[in-house]
């Protein structure tokens, strides 16, 4: 009878990932006097790697581990997509509701913009970052004062159309997600910060995750962004872009994220149903929406669809000064792969594939 037993505990052994596998994979970011990044992986539920390689900034030096918070930038999309999922959930919104419907000063180019159209990138709104470089064409970058939310719906107040016809079309919109965040204001009645943190962080028990403004709210255990120039590192950890909140202001580490990931996969929040628009790939009466070089565009709400080697997936990188993050969920597989550097000459969502095939190949 221990034959048996044997070879079935032998090829469960096989089957497994060791952390020295994964370890390898990020080798070249060990440091103790550079910036990295931090490392996490769940199978099957379970974190069963969670590390952090390099430092947070350099003054003070402090090592990076799985408690440090990085901007997330455009990860951030997913939360700003629950948000207004939640308030379709209490019945306050509509996926169909125009932006003339919620903010009723809106110029008339926005009756045939949908709370669906913001969501999946088919707005056509202008791109709030051309709409400000515009009112500074000849400032040094450093010297352009940081723009807020409520300023980019000013901005975008002001003009009298969209890029292109609304609803057909598929391109990405930092300008529709801050919006976004401005209808989850408009709505509840409270700053989306605290929108955020009363529906998603404080019920998840994401105790040190938060939108960060500067002046209002601290973020503790923080990394600082940089940037490799001249074979040095300088600090890149804000820009005139950096105070959006909606687009991708959000600050969390592998410690909360583990538990962001949980409630996705245990649907804590939302349930399978209220979540299937979000994993839902936009398309047009035509096909499906397309990249300029004529590809397939794959996209939800605040998620990219795109399988990878036969197997479902679901994931948002996020890129910003001074940091670079992804999050690669591979939901049938039960497996889930985030990485958050402070460094912007490493490609973390390749790496993290790189992790994924240690298990999927095993699959």
């Amino acid at each position: 009878m221990l034959l048996p037993m044997l070879a079935i505990t032998m090829a469960f052994a096989s089957a497994q990932v060791s952390g020295s596998q994964i370890d390898a994979i990020f080798a070249p970011l060990k440091s103790a006097n550079a910036p990295g990044a931090a490392v996490l992986v769940v199978d099957n539920g379970n974190p069963v790697f969670r590390r952090g390689y390099g430092v947070t900034g350099f003054h003070p030096m402090r090592r990076i581990d799985a408690q440090t918070n990085f901007r997330l930038a455009s990860f951030t999309k997913q939360f700003t997509a629950t948000c207004i999922m939640l308030l379709v959930r209490d019945g306050k919104l509509h996926y169909d509701d125009r932006l003339t419907d919620v903010f009723s000063d809106f110029p008339d180019y926005g009756k045939s913009i949908t709370i669906r159209n913001l969501l999946n990138h088919t707005s056509g709104l202008h791109d709030y970052e051309d709409l400000l470089m515009k009112q500074y064409p000849s400032t040094p970058e450093d010297r352009i004062p940081q723009i807020h939310d409520a300023s980019v719906l000013k901005l975008l107040e002001q003009q009298t159309s969209t890029d292109f016809p609304t609803g057909t079309k598929w391109e990405y919109s930092n300008s529709g997600y801050v919006v976004l965040a401005m209808v989850v204001e408009k709505i509840s009645g409270k700053p989306f910060g605290e929108f955020l943190q009363e529906r998603i962080f404080t019920p998840l028990k994401m105790t040190n995750t938060l939108a960060y403004e500067r002046g209002k709210n601290t973020v503790s255990h923080r990394a600082y962004g940089f940037t490799k120039k001249d074979n040095a590192w300088r600090e890149t950890d804000q820009s005139p872009t950096s105070a959006t909140l909606g687009d991708g202001g959000i600050y969390a580490s592998l410690d909360d994220l583990e538990k962001w990931d949980r409630a996705l996969r245990e649907h804590t929040l939302l349930s399978a149903a209220e979540m299937a628009p979000a994993l839902t790939p936009v398309r047009f009466n035509d096909g499906p929406a397309k990249f300029p070089d004529g590809t397939d565009v794959s996209y939800g709400f605040g998620w990219f669809l795109y399988d990878y080697k036969g197997h479902k997936r679901m994931w948002h990188n996020g890129e910003t000064v001074g940091f670079k993050t992804t999050i690669q969920r591979f939901p049938e597989d039960k497996l889930t792969v985030i990485v958050l550097a402070n460094r912007t000459d490493i490609d973390p969502e390749q790496m993290a594939l790189k992790v994924a095939d240690l298990y999927l190949e095993k699959r």
